[in-house]
């Protein structure tokens, strides 16, 4: 006979998992105790940054696999924002939590019976795939086929709850042992004829454009490198698939969005034909003001769900002939050429770090080898994924769907482990970074290569720009003078024995900086970036009489672009 967690341990390893970020408890004893005999099992601090860990942990696809493990209550509910940011990215996440013994459950008869017990399924069935108490033993087919429902297709997170006397049964390991069914093909196939169509209406078009979302994956796109530079049409990316192609590739034309790149937002505007693949277009992608969105154009929308599989459909187009766009690609050439993505405009006080400039300069420094975490909220994310060049090697990993603030370190600490030796960069404003900066701890006890790059701009930046810009300056909760508590930077990393430099301008010729950046394990940067920093460009929003807001179309960002640019750049819009 055999413990049931033990069992579990051995069946997870089959399944491809090598690390679990846990965080103890006394519901979860038996589960960790067994697992850390055949995992490598990482304590965080807060159970939010083992979910976010996980995720980051598999995001960046290097081989292995990470689950998190939680105890009852609490340790469910402390990580519920991971769960929901995984849901809304369509990314695998396994979390296995514990609860009280199967007696001792309420069963909806009083809010609770057992100790830290409350509903963890009910809580995570809305931002799961499957969301299951296990109140009975089950085999390795069937609890292979539980955690496989949210790693393939349109995956999303699953969440196992198993009582504290099922991890700790004796069970006859033979009986359990079944074999693992081979499960059906992620989608459907698609018929040749879709693709046919597809090609033709590429050939036909005058300015096409591609889009590709996160629903590509980065080894399709690591195949096609050189197939996709012949296709002679646009590509361009998503933020969440910032990492399919370099910025130097041929046929790369930059990140579209309402906070993107200004000359990408030109030219999609300008397409007579958007191919958008494995990207759900949301708002944020096509801008609030949707109805305006490819004024001139069709879009053809195939998403990573059961209409097809969106890496097969690039991969056909790549293979065929699409025509003859010289035209088109000479003018979306010219356009960037004559909007740089950092722009003049922008005001910097004396002895500040313009953090567009930081981007950039960051961008020249990282190698391809480097995993770059660009945090999921605010301007200093806003910031990278408009002028940071990615290279090809580099994976890139943010969160913007749920666009927490606090993703940016325990997304790093998962990159720096599933990563390791190679360097993981984190760029996080300091607001974010304060969320869950007791993470530090976790960086420190591992010894993890991570280079921290802090805006410290003296609160929410983003906040201040809104109160600014829509209530007069009227600053509530966004800085130190309106009572948000930040910590003193320099005492506090010292405080986890992890060295920190403040940079300014020319940091990126600094011998001493460069020494930092380049030696193994982690170092803190404080950017020494302006409060009252302007960040341009980007769509501007209005607030209507009637107290709704209204937003200008993704082409016309603010500030607008001069006269002879606009007759250069704004050909093909009326």
């Amino acid at each position: 006979m055999t413990k049931y967690s033990d069992l579990l341990a051995d069946w997870l390893v089959s399944l491809g998992y090598t690390h679990c970020f846990f965080v103890a408890g006394g519901n979860i004893m038996h589960l960790l105790e067994s697992c850390s005999h055949k995992l490598t099992c990482i304590p965080v601090v807060h159970e939010v940054a083992a979910g976010i860990a996980a995720e980051y942990f598999n995001e960046v696809h290097l081989g292995s696999k990470a689950f998190a493990l939680v105890t009852a209550g609490p340790g469910l509910t402390n990580i519920v924002t991971a769960l929901a940011g995984a849901y809304l990215e369509s990314r695998e996440l396994l979390v296995i939590g514990g609860q009280v013994k199967v007696a001792d459950l309420s069963r909806s008869k009083v809010r609770q019976r057992g100790i830290q017990e409350i509903d963890g399924i009910a809580i995570a069935a809305p931002i799961t795939e499957r969301s299951q108490l296990i109140e009975c033993i089950l085999d390795r087919a069937t609890f292979a086929a539980l955690t496989y429902s949210g790693a393939h297709g349109r995956k999303a997170p699953v969440f196992l709850e198993i009582p504290l006397d099922i991890q700790g049964a004796q069970v006859d390991e033979a009986a359990l042992n079944t074999p693992i069914p081979t499960f059906a093909p992620d989608f459907p196939p698609i018929p040749e004829s879709v693709i046919d169509h597809l090609g033709r209406r590429i050939i036909g078009s005058k300015r096409p454009v591609i889009l590709l979302g996160a629903g590509i994956d980065r080894a399709a796109t690591a195949d096609l490198q050189h197939q996709l530079a012949k296709t002679g049409v646009p590509i361009m990316l998503t933020w969440n698939a910032m990492d399919r192609l370099d910025a130097d590739h041929p046929m790369y034309f930059g990140r579209p969005n309402t906070w993107g790149m200004r000359y990408a937002n030109i030219l999609l505007q300008q397409a007579d034909l958007l191919i958008a693949l494995g990207t759900r277009l949301s708002l944020q992608q096509s801008g609030f003001n949707w109805q305006n969105f490819i004024p001139a154009g069709e879009i053809i929308h195939v998403d990573c769900d059961q209409a097809g599989d969106a890496n097969f459909i690039l991969k056909s187009l790549a293979a065929a002939s699409l025509g003859d766009h010289a035209d088109w690609l000479a003018f979306c050439r010219e356009v960037r050429a004559a909007l740089p993505l950092v722009e003049p405009v922008n005001h910097t006080c004396e002895g500040f770090l313009n953090p567009y400039v930081f981007a950039e300069k960051l961008s020249n420094l990282a190698t391809a080898d480097d995993l770059v975490i660009p945090c999921s909220s605010g301007s200093a994310f806003t910031v990278m994924m408009q002028t940071f060049a990615q290279k090809y090697g580099q994976r890139i990993v943010t969160n913007k769907g749920l666009a927490s603030m606090g993703y940016g370190l325990s997304g790093a600490i998962g990159a720096a482990f599933a990563g390791r030796p190679r360097r993981t960069i984190l760029v996080e404003g300091d607001g974010g970074f304060t969320q869950n900066l007791q993470e530090l701890g976790t960086v420190h006890a591992n010894a993890l290569n991570l280079k921290i790059f802090l805006f410290d701009d003296n609160g929410y930046a983003s906040i201040r720009m809104t109160q600014r810009n829509y209530f007069d300056g009227r600053y509530v909760g966004c800085d130190l003078e309106t009572g948000l508590g930040l910590p003193n930077w320099e005492l506090l990393f010292p405080a986890y024995s992890i060295p920190v430099m403040r940079i300014g301008p020319g940091f990126e010729s600094d011998p001493t900086f460069l020494a930092a950046f380049n030696e193994p394990g982690a170092y803190a940067f404080l950017v020494h970036i302006d409060p009252t920093q302007t960040y341009f460009p980007k769509i501007t929003s209005r607030i209507t009489a009637s107290g709704s807001m209204e937003s200008n179309p993704l082409h016309l960002m603010t500030p607008d672009l001069d006269a002879e640019t606009s007759a250069k750049v704004f050909r093909y819009l009326a």
